[in-house]
């Protein structure tokens, strides 16, 4: 079978108990979207399914798992891919949004993954450091980073097993040579599970929205050998500058500019030297820890060099 036929085939049994629809009729949809409108397959395969649940009057986790495959995360690369999970709770974090019931990472002897868990699917908590059989999750992609979502067809089962997590995570150190654009004080849309950066008030799948203020640094750090393109999340960037969220929207509103904080934030930082731990996610690493290097001065040459990026 072709991969749109696979897909054809995989979304009209999804849909068999709900919908008349065929896998000719199907595939006609994902090549009209792939081979005319040169759509991303994943894509197509989003935007079909999304057309059929709303045709079926049906949320996503009343579609069903068909059948799911026992898998380690770090194989996981496939978007909404029903599989079957056997994990540790390595971190719990405090969601961002009152709908979403936790947030973490997941691990096995392949690496990490994050899982979220939305209120409405009335699951039972995961505990830190427990260990879990966990059936029927699907798998959630965005620009390229993959993430787990339970749901209400999901079934937890703790274990009485050991699980080794793997370190998927790098080093890098450098001199902190650019605050690329994008850096400072953002929006992120506030749609569930969606992390997107706002541009110009728009996220590029939900809309106009009003955004979540959020803080951000995409850096680079130079070794004098090669460039590493690192990002830092709200948590670790307040750490690297000192400056706080909050801190960071009373600046941007007393002088009516967003731009403001990125400034002053890299007066902080720029030409010093850093070492930053975390998993790699395409170009960047993604700061999980870092600590500040001493080196006898910060150089002028470094700062020279970060003007000319």
């Amino acid at each position: 079978m072709t991969d749109l036929q696979t897909h054809a085939a995989e979304i009209a049994e999804q849909f068999s108990d709900h919908l008349d629809v065929s896998e000719a009729e199907v595939e006609e949809r994902l090549s009209n979207l792939v081979n005319e409108y040169k759509v991303p397959v994943d894509e197509a395969r989003r935007s079909v399914v999304n057309s059929y649940l709303d045709e079926a009057g049906l949320d996503r986790e009343e579609l069903g798992s068909g059948s799911a495959e026992e898998m380690l995360v770090g194989d996981i690369a496939q978007d909404e891919q029903w599989v079957d999970l056997t994990v540790t709770v390595v971190d719990l974090w405090d969601p961002r949004s009152e709908s979403i019931s936790q947030v973490g990472l997941l691990g096995d002897e392949s690496g990490t993954i994050k899982f979220v868990a939305f209120k409405t699917s009335e699951l039972e908590k995961l505990e830190e450091g427990a260990s879990y059989k966990l059936s029927n999750v699907v798998t959630d992609e965005y620009e390229g980073t993959y993430s787990v979502k339970l749901n209400r067809t999901t079934t937890i089962t703790e274990i009485d097993e050991e699980i080794e997590v793997g370190d998927d995570s790098e080093t890098v150190e450098g001199a902190l040579v650019d605050v690329q654009s994008g850096s400072g004080l953002i929006k992120r849309c506030p749609e569930e599970d969606c992390t997107r950066v706002l541009q110009n008030g728009r996220c590029s799948e939900h809309g106009s929205v009003d955004g979540e203020f959020d803080l951000r640094i995409k850096a680079v750090l130079d070794d004098g050998i090669d460039v590493q393109e690192v990002i830092f999340d709200q948590e670790t960037t307040e750490a690297l500058t000192g400056i706080t969220l909050e801190e960071a929207k009373d600046m941007a509103m007393d002088a009516l500019d967003t731009t403001v904080v990125a400034d002053e934030m890299q007066g902080k930082i720029l030409g010093r030297y850093y070492r930053v731990t975390g998993p790699r996610f395409r170009r960047y690493v993604l700061a999980d820890s870092f600590e500040r290097l001493d080196r006898p001065t910060d150089t002028e040459d470094v700062l020279i060099k970060a003007r000319s990026i």
